[in-house]
C-alpha cells in the first residue's frame, strides 16, 4: 500500500524520488553510484528523524487523522482473538460508529469497546464518520455491565472527532448518555483500560474514557474541542486551527506532562499508518502489560486507585491571607 504523504512530509518524498532516480540511472547505464546512494539514504533518514522529532501540535493532529492510519477494528484483528461483535443498546438500535464485543487478548477474555471510522464514502456513511449516537454509548455501557457481571476487564479504543451533534442525538439525549457512562465507569468493579488511538475529541471520547489506565498513541490527540472549532470560537475563523492546536496542549507529550494520560504508546517512525502490524504489536504489548497489573488488584484497591487518579486531575491555587482579608473588607 502506497502511503499518502502529508504536506510536511514532502521534503522526505522529494529525497526518496531523487534516490529512486539515482538507482534507476545506475542500473540503466551500469554505473557505480553506491557511495551516492548510501549518502542519499543517510540524508533521508536524518531528514525523517529531524521532521518527526520536531512535529508541531497541528502536525500531530494531521497524523492522527491520516486516512491510512489503523482504525479500531484494524487493531482488534491484530491484537485480539475470538472477536465476537455484539449489537444494540436494547433501547433504540445499533450504532455502527461504536462496534463492541467480546474477545481474548493473550489468554484473557475481555470486553472491547471501540469507535470506528470509515476510509471511503460508503463506510463513512455507515460509521457516521466515527461520531456515535446515544445508542452507541448505551450499547457500550450494556457491554461494560455484562463484563462486570462475568468479571471481565474492559478495553476501550477511542477514535472520534466527537459524539454526533445532530438533532437525532439531542432527541435521544446524547448528553445524558455520556454523563451516565462517566458515572457508571467510575464505579465499574472490573479493570478498565482506555487507549486514544487517533482522535480523542470532546465528550465523545470521554464517554468511554474513564479508566484505570488511560493511554495514548504517540501521534494521537485528546482534547476538549477540535482545533478547528476552537479557532472558529476564538478567532471567528477556522484558519487559525494550527495556533489553536498549540494552545490546547492536546499532544501525547503535553497530556503526559499535565497528568491527563498515564502512558504514551510508541508508534512506528512516521506514524502508525506506515506499519499497521508494528503499531498493533506496540499497542498489544501495552495492553497485556497493564492488564497484568490491574487484574492483580482487589476490587477495593481498583476503585480506590481509580478515584484517586481522577481526583488528582486539574490545578488550583489558593489566595494569600492578605488577599482573602481584602476581599472580605470589600
Amino acid at each position: 500500500m502506497e502511503v499518502q504523504p502529508l504536506e510536511f512530509e514532502k521534503p522526505i518524498l522529494e529525497l526518496q524520488r531523487r534516490l529512486q532516480d539515482l538507482k534507476s540511472h545506475s542500473h540503466e547505464h551500469d554505473l557505480d553510484f553506491e557511495r551516492e546512494v548510501e549518502s542519499m539514504e543517510l540524508k533521508i533518514r536524518e531528514t525523517r528523524r529531524d521532521i518527526y522529532e520536531n512535529l508541531t501540535a497541528w502536525q500531530h493532529v494531521q497524523i492522527a487523522r491520516h486516512i491510512q492510519r489503523p482504525f479500531a477494528l484494524d487493531y482488534v484483528t491484530r491484537c485480539f482473538s475470538e472477536w465476537v461483535e455484539l449489537h444494540g443498546d436494547r433501547v433504540f438500535g445499533d450504532d455502527k460508529a461504536m462496534p463492541c464485543g467480546l474477545a481474548k487478548i493473550g489468554t484473557r477474555h475481555c470486553a472491547v469497546i471501540t469507535q470506528q471510522k470509515g476510509r471511503d464514502t460508503k463506510e463513512n456513511v455507515k460509521r457516521n464518520f466515527g461520531c456515535a449516537y446515544p445508542e452507541g454509548y448505551r450499547k457500550a455501557l450494556r457491554l461494560m455491565k455484562m463484563a462486570e457481571k462475568f468479571d471481565l476487564p474492559v478495553i476501550c479504543l477511542i477514535d472520534t472527532p466527537g459524539a454526533y451533534p445532530g438533532i437525532g442525538s439531542e432527541e435521544r439525549h446524547i448528553a445524558e448518555a455520556i454523563a451516565v457512562n462517566l458515572r457508571e465507569m467510575m464505579n465499574l468493579r472490573v479493570p478498565i483500560l482506555a487507549v486514544v488511538i487517533g482522535e480523542g475529541g470532546s465528550g465523545g471520547a470521554l464517554g468511554i474514557g474513564v479508566a484505570d489506565r488511560v493511554m495514548i498513541l504517540e501521534n494521537a490527540y485528546y482534547s476538549v474541542i477540535s482545533p478547528e472549532a476552537c479557532s472558529a470560537i476564538l478567532w471567528k475563523d477556522r484558519r487559525h486551527a494550527p495556533e489553536a492546536a498549540e494552545a490546547l496542549k492536546l499532544t501525547a507529550d503535553d497530556l503526559m506532562r499535565l497528568g491527563v494520560v498515564d502512558e504514551v504508546v510508541q508508534e512506528p517512525e512516521g506514524g502508525a499508518h506506515r506499519d499497521h502490524d508494528l503499531a498493533a504489536a506496540h499497542l498489544g504489548s501495552a495492553l497485556r502489560r497493564n492488564l497484568e497489573r490491574f487484574t492483580a488488584m482487589s476490587t477495593e484497591e481498583l476503585l480506590k486507585h481509580r478515584y484517586e487518579k481522577f481526583r488528582k486531575l486539574g490545578n488550583f491555587a489558593e489566595g494569600t491571607k492578605s488577599r482573602r482579608a481584602a476581599g472580605a473588607q470589600s
